[in-house]
């Protein structure tokens, strides 16, 4: 049992789960807009997660001079660096236009990380920004990437599933935000410590209905599939948040919450 626990930790810790999530949204993405054959995307957001999300915790824990995971650092270091080759040779395989967005994205992680001004904080520090910066990434690699890359047309569509996952990714954030509001800065100024809890799962509860609301404004509405999925993991989604309080464990938002999106897309594969 302790060893499961310490490989969980693993899995979890290194950003491999985070990054399972990723490349399950980016098939998912490509499977609503019928693209087919084409993993170059999915894998290179699947190593991309785990570069960026490595770089983004562990230099905050230099930052703090923390030690708690020296054991398994060097192992996280490690896998960050073969995951940042097979992310580079993934990069190589994608059109140029895709590549220019591609480097768009992880500079708004870079903007995230680290402090480009003199004497300024990092994005990740300025009040309130932090889940907005996050939920546009993860909407320019699951959606703009994948869609460019399949030279699908920009149109109204494209629109609605962008503004669809920005607002799955929010509600997903607030989850964690909730479990964390008793460890985050007060300075970060996140959605429950700034209109509190019960406020945060309404809130959560109203961009789910959003997001189901949006799926009947797509062009070709007679699609009962994917709407039939969309309300099951928003109702997923919103359970999970209605039983979200500050005194969950750590599992609760980093394996669960986050294994919505591997689950949905696991079960779109066996249908």
């Amino acid at each position: 049992m302790v060893i499961f626990k310490k490989i969980l930790d693993f899995y979890i810790n290194s950003s491999l789960h985070v990054a399972f999530s990723a490349f399950a949204l980016v098939s998912m993405t490509q499977y609503f807009f019928g693209v087919q054959g084409d993993l170059s995307v999915a894998w290179f957001a699947f190593f991309g997660t785990v570069v960026g999300y490595n770089f983004v915790k562990y230099d905050a824990i230099a930052r703090l001079n923390k030690t708690e995971i020296k054991k398994e650092l060097k192992a996280i270091v490690f896998l960050s660096f073969i995951s940042f080759l097979s992310c580079f040779y993934f990069f190589l395989q994608l059109s140029w236009e895709t590549k220019l967005s591609a480097v768009a994205f992880f500079g708004l992680t870079l903007l995230y990380t680290l402090p480009f001004f003199p004497n300024k904080q990092n994005a990740r520090n300025w009040k309130g920004i932090k889940i907005y910066i996050v939920s546009l990434t993860w909407v320019g690699v699951t959606v703009v990437l994948p869609l460019q890359e399949a030279s699908v047309a920009f149109s109204f569509d494209v629109i609605l599933m962008a503004i669809q996952r920005f607002l799955l990714v929010f509600s997903l954030v607030l989850v964690f935000e909730i479990v964390d509001v008793k460890f985050d800065d007060p300075h970060l100024q996140t959605v429950p410590q700034r209109i509190g809890v019960r406020l945060t799962k309404k809130l959560g509860y109203i961009l789910l209905f959003m997001l189901l609301l949006l799926e009947f404004f797509y062009y070709d509405n007679h699609h009962f599939l994917p709407l039939l999925f969309k309300l099951l993991v928003c109702i997923t989604i919103a359970v999970f948040i209605y039983f979200a309080n500050e005194n969950r464990s750590r599992y609760y938002a980093s394996f669960w919450v986050e294994s919505i999106p591997i689950l949905w897309w696991l079960v779109l594969v066996v249908i």
